[in-house]
């Protein structure tokens, strides 16, 4: 593993990632991006991470609702040269970064981690480790 594998992501791949998270936050606000599959979807951009050189951008998008996700994220891929011509003036970067879009699924991730909390086996363990704490 290299060094950068193992400290994470620089404090400029941070910077410039939330940079190009804005821009595209804007672009899709203002439906700059005409196609069928993303008219009146309403995108949320969580993240976005950067490659160490900062010529990749791993954008992860969710359309509100999570409905349709796996389409507009196509049409997203399908326009990302035109997506990446609009983001470049407003990062001011050398080179333009390539951008790919990937669904966010965090929030399922977290609801499903919500719900394993909350389930009676947790809940039992927990209830067991306090009566433990009592005792001692």
């Amino acid at each position: 593993m290299s060094k950068d594998q193992k400290l994470g992501p620089n404090q400029r791949s941070l910077r410039v990632g939330e940079l190009v998270r804005h821009a595209l936050a804007a672009i899709f606000a203002r439906g700059d991006v005409a196609d069928d599959a993303l008219r009146g979807a309403i995108i949320t951009v969580p993240e976005v991470r950067m490659s160490p050189d900062l010529k990749l951008a791993n954008a992860y998008v969710m359309p509100l609702g999570g409905q349709r996700a796996e389409a507009i994220v196509e049409a997203l891929n399908r326009h990302r040269k035109f997506i990446a011509g609009r983001v470049a003036p407003q990062i001011k970067l050398k080179f333009a970064p390539e951008l790919r879009f990937f669904v966010d699924d965090t929030f399922e991730e977290a609801g499903r981690i919500d719900a394993l909390l909350r389930s009676d086996k947790v809940k039992r363990d927990l209830a067991a480790g306090d009566e433990d704490e009592k005792e001692a």
